[in-house]
């Protein structure tokens, strides 16, 4: 089977090899050695020299985890949002009692760095900025590097989700000064779901022991107390953990700059592709996304009767639309575990 959505992605040799193995004590040696192991070679990939946890969870559970650790009900927070996960991420907070403002982007459009500007100087009262990276829904990349720039020349929070972009896409989480980032095993790290992967700043840890948000599951303190004994402060998912601990030993063997520049080659082909077949992206392509590609059901084209001949009769599946995108889409997901020849056999079943 072709699976080619935006996560999960399909699972190399090694990562199914590694997913037989036998059980063993999470208490015990054999599973330190693998936590010691993983939260390094993390480190290496988030590019910080901070605090890395591994949550056993999905993507949203780290989004909620960042919230509710580093903010307090009343905290006035600006979620800058042009897609669906943008919008989940704030939506998580107003649940836990923060303050919305909300800065919204029409989406496949990118976020606009002077416009947060704009809002961070009209309000000193916002303490947190709420970023997705990589918006799935639309197969958009926003410019983080410049919004980061702009929210610590205002001295704020930056909590980013990276759910989808952290393994495929650079994220230099100590130079950006990003202080809660986000990321999710099934997305580019060839790995079932199940983890979510979070760092963990200076300054978020200061805000950390202000935070008043109800945690227990999702305390920071705890994994913090936990990761010093090289341990998980409650039952992890320990198959989950082999898998990424074989996923990591690949993004070793290829090189970070390696993997960075053939999910950007791989991107390149989607996109030309695409508009080789008389179909148009819909992300503004100055900003589309080395992750995921998504097209405009334009002309006529009946998406979901396209998406269910592809995975009926060629056994490829792609991804439709979300929300205000439902049956005007189509995403072709090419991150992790993915090569030219996967496109090629996407568009010619396509064709």
């Amino acid at each position: 089977m072709q699976l080619r959505i935006p996560g999960p992605t399909p699972l190399p040799d090694e990562i199914l090899k590694a997913l037989s193995n036998q059980m063993i004590s999470h208490r015990g040696p054999q599973f330190t050695e693998i936590v010691r192991r993983v939260t390094e070679n993390l480190r290496d990939i988030f590019q910080t020299k901070g605090d890395i946890f591994i949550l056993t969870c999905s993507g949203t559970g780290g989004m909620e985890a960042a919230i509710v650790n580093t903010l307090s009900p009343g905290d006035k927070v600006l979620s800058v949002a042009n897609g669906a996960f943008g919008d989940r991420f704030a939506d998580i907070a107003e649940t836990f009692g923060a303050e919305l403002e909300r800065l919204r982007f029409e989406w496949g459009t990118a976020v606009d760095p002077q416009e947060v500007r704009k809002t961070l100087s009209k309000d000193a009262g916002i303490k947190a900025v709420l970023v997705t990276h990589n918006e799935t829904s639309t197969g958009l990349t926003n410019d983080l590097e410049a919004i980061s720039a702009v929210v610590r020349e205002y001295d704020k929070l930056l909590i980013v989700d990276a759910i989808s972009s952290l393994g495929a896409i650079n994220l230099p989480v100590d130079r950006w000064g990003c202080d809660v980032v986000v990321t999710g095993s099934q997305k580019a790290w060839m790995s079932p779901p199940g983890l979510a992967m979070v760092s963990v700043s200076e300054r978020a840890w200061k805000a950390h022991a202000k935070a008043k948000m109800p945690r227990f599951y999702w305390d920071f303190a705890k994994a913090k107390k936990s990761l010093d004994k090289l341990q998980t402060p409650f039952t992890p998912a320990v198959s989950m953990f082999y898998a990424l601990d074989a996923a990591l030993e690949l993004f070793q063997r290829e090189g970070l700059q390696n993997i960075f520049a053939r999910h950007a080659r791989i991107a390149a082909k989607t996109r030309d592709e695409v508009k080789s077949l008389g179909l148009s992206l819909f992300a503004d392509e100055r900003y589309a996304s080395n992750a995921i590609t998504a097209i405009k059901a334009t002309k006529g084209l009946d998406s979901k009767q396209l998406l269910k001949i592809l995975r009926e009769e060629y056994d490829t599946v792609l991804a439709g639309g979300q929300q205000r995108l439902d049956g005007q889409i189509l995403r072709v997901g090419h991150l992790g575990y993915g090569h030219e020849q996967d496109i090629d056999a996407v568009v010619d079943d396509s064709k």
